[in-house]
């Protein structure tokens, strides 16, 4: 007779005591329900432990097991106290948390930072995973600061400021911007960043304990003369800044304005960080190199995740600076986590040093141009209100104005209940706001469904400013 089906029978004697039996009641023992169905003891753990797992029975160590209480008479954990422990939420927690949900089943999401399936190279990527696991020597520790070929991959594409030794493999765009906030600052310093800026910047800042001034940025990116101002005026030593396709806004930085960018820093004795997380996201045209490329004396902490380019598993990002600031951020780093993953590194560097990277990129600025453009068609029939915005040359999302007046944070909710889920503009904001905003996503979903989601966004927004 098999073991299922020795197992089935004690766990429906089991079932069958417990009904019958009083919270608490002691059960019979292994070896009693071992010889009552001619069962291994090792059949007879099993169906135990299925039972403990449901709930039904409570297995105490050196005692046997026992009749569990049911869900309704057990004590609920009094864990009040830990409100008064841990203190007040940082800021921005929640935030992240609404920014990274997964949409629910049936909504169309125009929010979200990484690509749909459907454009992830997810086949190459396993190949190349896969290929990585079965080398043993990947397996080892590496150097601290990533595989050597990695990080000049890296320098390479950064431009010919930066070496590999300047670099570190990080966990991500996020945990590498992480670690040079608390690398670069002290609590209470100042951080400048565009208005608006990146999500996550503002919260990385804040649970450093970073006071943090916004600066205006237009069509042409950050704007010069008040990027000094705001250096002046607060004697802050570090600007955090995405020169590419900025998010949420999709601005980016005009030729005319990198010099004067990189004025204002040097001239305030500062460093930018310099979060290029868009360089394969290019749609439109030639994508303009990174400030780093230009940058001789030091100023430029160079960020750069192929994480929103591929998938959302690939978690391999590098950061780079030169002299003691790069050094910094190499024991940052090696206090944070030790080392990423070798298998991890390996297959992101046989992915972009391989043909499938260029296929996939070309693949990528087409698939996103359609999308692009399936999201304007369908705003300029349901809502040609919400299409005026200036156009991004690449990136992933839409900055789209609202009408005056209108409440983005409840119009974002409203847009849930109809089954499309955007992002509102409030929370890109390192100050109040000047009027309100969506970012719409065209990354996230198929084009083919562009129309519906635009579609449940306008009967939203209708219902919300209806008299």
């Amino acid at each position: 007779m098999s073991n299922s089906n020795a197992a089935e029978r004690v766990i429906q004697d089991l079932r069958g005591l417990v009904a019958a039996a009083d919270p608490g009641t002691r059960l019979p023992s292994v070896r009693e329900l071992t010889a009552r169905h001619q069962a291994s003891p090792v059949t007879v753990a099993e169906a135990i432990r299925q039972l403990v797992a449901q709930g039904l029975i409570e297995a105490r160590s050196g005692r046997g097991t026992f009749v569990a209480a049911p869900p309704e008479e057990r004590r609920a954990p009094d864990l009040s106290w830990q409100t008064v422990a841990l203190g007040p939420r940082r800021p921005g927690e929640e935030e992240m948390q609404a920014l990274l949900a997964l949409p629910p089943a049936g909504a169309i999401p125009l929010s979200g930072g990484y690509l749909d399936a459907e454009l992830q190279p997810a086949a190459v990527l396993g190949a190349a995973l896969t290929r990585a696991a079965r080398q043993p020597a990947s397996w080892q520790r590496g150097p601290a600061e990533g595989r050597e070929d990695l990080r000049a991959w890296f320098a390479r594409e950064a431009g010919t400021g930066l070496r590999a030794d300047d670099m570190v493999i990080c966990p991500g765009g996020q945990a590498a911007l992480s670690s040079a906030l608390r690398a670069l600052t002290a609590p209470g310093d100042t951080l400048l960043v565009e208005s608006p800026t990146y999500l996550g910047a503002l919260a990385a800042a804040q649970a450093a304990g970073l006071r943090v001034v916004p600066v205006p940025a237009d069509a042409d990116g950050v704007r010069p003369d008040q990027l000094a101002a705001a250096f002046a005026r607060t004697g802050a030593r570090l600007f955090y800044c995405q020169p590419l396709y900025a998010n949420p806004h999709g601005a980016t930085l005009a030729d005319h304005r990198r010099a004067q960018v990189a004025e204002a820093v040097r001239d305030a004795g500062a460093f930018l960080i310099e979060d290029d997380y868009a360089r394969d996201l290019t749609i439109d045209g030639e994508t303009p190199p990174p400030l780093a490329a230009d940058d001789p004396d030091g100023h430029v902490i160079y960020l750069r995740s192929l994480t929103k380019s591929s998938a959302p598993g690939l978690r391999v990002a590098a950061i780079g600076a030169r002299g003691p600031a790069g050094a910094r951020l190499r024991t940052a780093r090696l206090l944070d986590d030790f080392f990423v993953a070798g298998p991890l590194q390996q297959a992101a560097l046989e992915f972009v040093t391989a043909p499938a990277w260029a296929r996939h990129r070309r693949a990528l600025r087409t698939a996103l141009r359609t999308r692009r453009e399936a999201l304007l068609t369908a705003l300029r029939r349901h809502l040609p209100e919400l299409a005026q915005q200036a156009v991004p040359r690449g990136g992933l999302h839409l900055w789209t104005r609202l009408p005056d007046g209108t409440d983005d944070v409840a119009l974002a909710a409203a847009a849930a209940a109809e089954g499309v889920i955007v992002f509102p503009g409030r929370p890109w904001y390192a100050a109040e706001p000047p009027a309100p905003h969506l970012r719409l996503t065209y990354a996230a979903a198929p084009p083919d469904l562009m129309d519906e989601a635009v579609r449940r966004l306008s009967r939203a927004l209708r219902k919300g400013t209806a008299p």
